[in-house]
């Protein structure tokens, strides 16, 4: 399996993590891969509300631009500033170091649409 199996995936390659009601989002490998190298990401403010399903940022590369979805409804608790000065870690650590922002949910079902690591793996990894 090439994805870590502590997330939930969207069909557009972007990938969440649940600790509580916080879910962090972030772009899985694959996405990073099919962009190459990332120069530039355009994240929502904290504070800023978000619906699930709907567009939350963008991500430039030398190849794209490309839109980023949300997993989750709410409101944006954080927001990766290490992104503005590294956008590259996007493609070094999309997992880790790469992560985009940190939504506090306002309904964690939200969730439980999205595909398992197992399910992204068949579609879009093996």
């Amino acid at each position: 399996m090439g994805v870590p199996q502590d997330r939930k995936y969207l069909e557009s390659h972007e990938w969440c993590f649940v600790d509580g009601s916080v879910v962090t989002i972030g772009i899985t490998q694959f996405a990073a891969d099919q962009l190459s190298d990332v120069t530039y990401v355009e994240l929502p403010a904290a504070g800023a509300e978000l619906t699930a399903g709907k567009i939350f940022g963008e991500i430039e590369s030398v190849k794209a631009t490309s839109e980023m979805y949300c997993a989750v409804s709410g409101k944006v608790v954080e927001v990766n500033a290490a992104l503005e000065d590294q956008p590259e870690l996007v493609n070094t650590d999309p997992f880790g170091e790469g992560w985009m922002i940190k939504v506090e949910a306002s309904d964690l079902a939200d969730v439980e649409k999205l595909l398992s690591a197992a399910e992204y793996d068949k579609k879009y990894t093996e």
